[in-house]
């Protein structure tokens, strides 16, 4: 199951991630030509950065690699990469190619152009390589899927067991283990793979040791040792937590549960975009309560639906009513958090509408919505459940009650009649015992024993009552004993509640379905550049490589009967490392989809190209963020859409290129 979702996840956020640090200046500017060569080139980014070996490469005009000093931040700080240069260059173009990577985790890569006393005639093309090689990518992107759901399985699982009691507790070990083994494997997958995802290489460059000791140095590779420490830790809480059964943890045992939740929390925060840019300290905050409360709703949404759908017995209304005041309280606190990470990722409102990151986080949004309604029908029919089992607790007490009100007069009534036969049974004993001594005295011989009765007078019948009495008879059943008899088998509906029950079921597995839709989301939102990123590089303006308006062109395209167009979107539009998306729209306006679209550049001027844009199909749209174009100039822009496996058409279009 957890397999299968990270493919799902994988191929709904796959492709090449926009990291946060977007460049903010360069010096010596993209371009320019100086009278005297530089000491030192300096990038400055709009959030700190991390450097590599391999982190500059410069090519002097003849295309031969320059030696320099190494890579190191400048004086601005942890948002600056510089390398020193020779103190003499050769006259000419030199061609700098750079790679560093985001606080966010993500490396970002491009290229530029300086030139020293004049410009040379023609420009060495470097290829700076892909960002990310498509298969450590895509291997390292499912291993950040998996670890975020087996942190929400692991957390939330152990927070239910804990916090909301509910029986048969060794149900949900498997998925308690599932969690713990999950996120143990993929941290450490993550871990290995961290070097060939920095670098941009293939996945057998993981087994080299020099990489991995560099891995072991950098922060997100600490954070990655530092969850596996977690994890062992943790081993040791999962083993006593399902020990313990339905017995309550100590608190000594709570608080370490607790401890080792935000420490596992932290090592994303830490390693991501909360850890630089503006309010550090409030963004990790706000980081870590957002983490554990996704993990905590989540994960529990998954234990309450396990245990509806599995367990031997119907699972009490209690621990539903538990699990729903928590999750209210989890809704809370991503309602806040989430708001807070909205501004502080997009600045102003307008970003929202001209940025990739607003655009997706409306529809975030618009998920979070699903979800809260999800989770509203959720707490209607957890309310009608604890309802129906409070009142068939209460009916039968209250039927008792009544059937001993209505029968009490009738009880007092029988008891007071034996009492009054049982004190005329005494009188008549004692009046015989009288009479028979006064008899007895008064007969004066020896021999009498007996006392002569009158003549005519048969002997008396003996009197029934005159028989000792016999304890009285216990009182019999009442129809309030009978409601006593019956008070667990009445007053409560089972149609009713295996309805609620039903309906229960439906509305957590809607939840678990769009809160797995969020977190997909969530995830690509955390490799897209943010609005307030975006706003910042591109006031720096075009001559500091940030992001000037970009070059839209529109290339109609008609064959074997399908007719419509793409617009192509070159951003920033200038010398250097462009993003490309294109979009196939249908004759009628909408989108339409194509098997195969390539986009090539060539500048006929001086005889570069063709130039491959590598175009990847993103779901909607085609685009790449590794176009370099080095020379500006008119472009010929070659456009070839595929609409079925035999008929393509090409198109080309000019654009132009700015220095």
């Amino acid at each position: 199951m957890l397999l299968g979702t990270a493919l799902v996840l994988l191929l709904l956020g796959g492709g090449t991630a926009s990291a946060h640090a977007a460049l903010r200046a360069i010096d010596p500017e993209d371009g320019t030509v100086l009278k005297s060569a530089p000491r030192s080139i300096t990038l400055t980014f709009t959030e700190s950065v991390g450097l590599l070996d391999d982190s500059f490469r410069v090519l002097t005009p003849k295309g031969e690699r320059l030696k320099t000093g190494e890579a190191a931040h400048g004086a601005g700080g942890s948002d600056t990469a510089s390398v020193t240069l020779p103190a003499k260059l050769a006259q000419g173009t030199y061609t700098v190619a750079w790679r560093v990577v985001s606080a966010d985790s993500h490396p970002v890569s491009g290229a530029f152009t300086f030139s020293v006393g004049k410009p040379s005639p023609a420009t060495v093309v470097v290829d700076t390589g892909p960002t990310e090689n498509p298969a450590t990518e895509s291997l390292f992107n499912m291993g950040r899927y998996l670890a975020y759901l087996a942190a929400a399985l692991l957390i939330g699982t152990a927070v239910f067991l804990a916090a909301c009691r509910p029986p048969e507790p060794a149900r949900l070990g498997r998925l308690l283990w599932a969690g713990w083994g999950t996120l143990l494997g993929s941290t450490l997958f993550l871990l290995v793979l961290r070097a060939p995802y920095e670098a941009g290489t293939g996945p057998a460059s993981a087994f080299s040791l020099n990489a991995f000791e560099r891995t072991l140095s950098t922060r997100p590779g600490e954070a990655l040792l530092v969850r596996v420490a977690l994890l062992l830790v943790a081993y040791l809480f999962v083993v006593r937590l399902l020990r313990l059964g339905e017995s309550r943890l100590s608190r000594p045992w709570q608080a370490a549960g607790a401890v080792l939740a935000v420490g596992l929390a932290l090592t994303w925060a830490a390693a991501e975009h909360a850890s630089a840019g503006i309010q550090v300290p409030v963004a990790m905050t706000s980081a870590v309560l957002h983490v554990l409360s996704m993990a905590v709703w989540l994960g529990g949404l998954a234990s309450l639906l396990s245990l509806l759908h599995r367990a031997s017995s119907q699972l009490p209304p209690a621990v539903v009513a538990r699990f729903s005041r928590l999750a209210f309280g989890c809704v809370t606190v991503l309602v806040v958090t989430g708001v807070y990470q909205s501004w502080r990722g997009l600045g102003s409102w307008k970003e929202i509408t001209g940025t990739t990151y607003g655009h997706l986080l409306v529809l975030k949004l618009i998920a979070v919505a699903l979800l809260l309604t999800a989770a509203r029908l959720s707490r209607r029919w957890t309310g009608r459940l604890t309802a129906t089992a409070t009142g068939a607790e209460a009916k039968p007490a209250v039927e008792e009650k009544t059937a001993v009100v209505e029968t009490a007069p009738e009880r007092v009534g029988a008891a007071a009649e034996r009492v009054r036969a049982a004190a005329e049974r005494v009188r008549a004993v004692a009046e015989r015992v009288g009479a028979a001594a006064v008899s007895s005295t008064s007969a004066g011989t020896a021999g009498a024993s007996a006392v002569a009765e009158p003549e005519g007078e048969a002997p008396a019948a003996q009197d029934p009552d005159d028989a000792v009495p016999t304890p009285a008879e216990p009182v019999s059943a009442t129809p309030g004993q009978d409601a006593r008899d019956g008070r667990r088998t009445r007053g409560r509906d089972p149609r009713a509640d295996a309805a609620y029950r039903h309906g229960l079921r439906r509305s957590v597995l809607a939840e678990v379905t769009v809160g797995v839709v969020v977190l997909v989301l969530s995830t690509v939102l955390s490799g897209t550049l943010p609005g307030r990123a975006q706003a910042e590089a591109a006031e720096a303006g075009p001559a500091t490589g940030g992001l000037p308006t970009a070059s839209v062109t529109t290339v109609p395209f008609a064959v074997a009967g399908a007719s419509g167009k793409v617009q192509i979107t070159l951003d920033p539009g200038r010398t250097g490392e462009n993003s490309v998306q294109a979009i196939v729209y249908a004759a009628d306006g909408g989108l339409a989809t194509v098997p195969e679209l390539r986009l090539s550049f060539t500048l006929p001027a001086k005889q570069i190209g063709p130039i491959d844009a590598g175009l990847k199909n993103k779901g909607g749209y085609w685009g790449t963020n590794d176009l370099t174009l080095p020379l500006a100039g008119d472009w010929q822009m070659k456009a070839t859409v595929r609409v079925s496996d035999i008929d393509q058409i090409s198109v080309t279009k000019t654009v132009r290129i700015v220095g």
